[in-house]
């Protein structure tokens, strides 16, 4: 049984959500009162998030929007420009009146290009955000697709971290016209893909949190991009087990250039791995075969995870550490690697 004291340990919350009151305001407007399957908006305010820090000994929280994002409306692109610069407006603000406390992941209005070129800009040099929080994919258009292209590059460009955020699959689809004597489509639908009676968040935000991170690996964007610090949240959701039959059989029959122990080799330089959910008792032994401790960071996942529930996690959590490390890696593991990554 350990001896540390984990109660004084402090902790560097990389993953965790606000729900700022317009953004509650345009949710309910646009039909997002479940949002991806989940019973209800949680309650949030600074006040409120601020309490739970001090329950839980953390000390900097960067906060950010969670799924579904700023893309609350299909296709939308004037709406989602509008909730991801008034949005964003807010978190700088809250930040301002409580710099002791929070830092913020901007969002971007994806997947327009010209809006979130200029967001980046303005977020980074007017509103001080500490780096962006990116959905998985954006209206069904998935991190390391061709078309985002330019927004990787900005991010390149700017040295941006980007915390990688889960969402629901989707799937952009078009009706062909019954004129045979023309290829008119019409306008594109999106289907949001849950098969189960199983809500979203519980299986399918990993698969589809796996498939952007593999898909920014093998379109050659984490390569091209070398200036990008990713954060992978829930401890590399399903990647860790599945990438070297995904890198193999690339090789062996599609033509793949990149091989697993190159993409292994860019998760362990340009990758950090959040701690948010449930990595003990299994996760986090697939994740540590393949980066050290050194690339780990702390995310309680809060408000969307209520204190009750994060305050059990972050009990599993300092069960499962105490077991696997010493005190100083832990304290590295909670708190000094986001330190390091962000400048703290």
């Amino acid at each position: 049984m350990s001896s540390i004291n984990f109660a004084i340990l402090e902790r560097v919350d990389v993953h965790t959500h606000a729900i700022t009151p317009k953004y509650r305001e345009f949710l309910v407007q646009t039909g997002h009162q479940n949002p991806d399957g989940w019973p209800e908006i949680p309650e949030w305010t600074p006040e409120q998030h601020i309490s739970m820090m001090k329950e839980t000994n953390i000390t900097t929280a960067i906060l950010s929007i969670s799924t579904p994002g700023t893309y609350l409306r299909p296709f939308d692109a004037p709406l989602t420009k509008e909730i991801s610069r008034t949005t964003n407006v807010e978190l700088s603000e809250i930040c301002a009146a409580h710099p002791d406390h929070f830092r913020f992941f901007a969002s971007l209005p994806l997947p327009s290009i010209p809006d979130s070129l200029a967001e980046i800009d303005y977020a980074l040099d007017t509103l001080g955000a500490i780096g962006f929080c990116v959905l998985s994919n954006a209206n069904g258009i998935y991190m390391g697709d061709k078309a985002l292209d330019p927004i990787f590059d900005k991010l390149n460009e700017r040295k941006a971290i980007l915390l990688m955020h889960p969402t629901s699959c989707k799937i952009i689809s078009h009706a062909h016209s019954h004129d045979t004597a023309s290829d008119a489509r019409s306008e594109p639908s999106l289907t949001v893909v849950n098969p189960l009676q199983i809500p979203s968040g519980l299986l399918e935000y990993m698969f589809d949190e796996t498939r952007a991170v593999a898909n920014l690996l093998v379109s050659g964007t984490v390569t091209r991009c070398p200036e990008i610090r990713f954060i992978m949240s829930h401890a590399g959701c399903l990647l860790p087990p599945v990438l070297e039959r995904v890198a193999v059989a690339l090789q062996n029959f599609f033509g793949g250039r990149m091989n697993s122990a190159e993409m292994k080799r860019l998760l362990r330089e340009r990758f950090h791995f959040d701690l948010a959910g449930l990595p003990w008792p299994d996760m986090i032994h697939a994740l540590l075969r393949i980066v050290g401790p050194d690339r780990l960071v702390y995310g309680s996942d809060y408000c969307w995870t209520p204190l009750p529930l994060a305050k059990t996690l972050i009990k599993k959590m300092d069960e499962g550490a105490g077991e696997m490390w010493t005190e100083d890696t832990i304290k590295e593991v909670y708190a000094g690697n986001a330190k390091k990554l962000f400048g703290l």
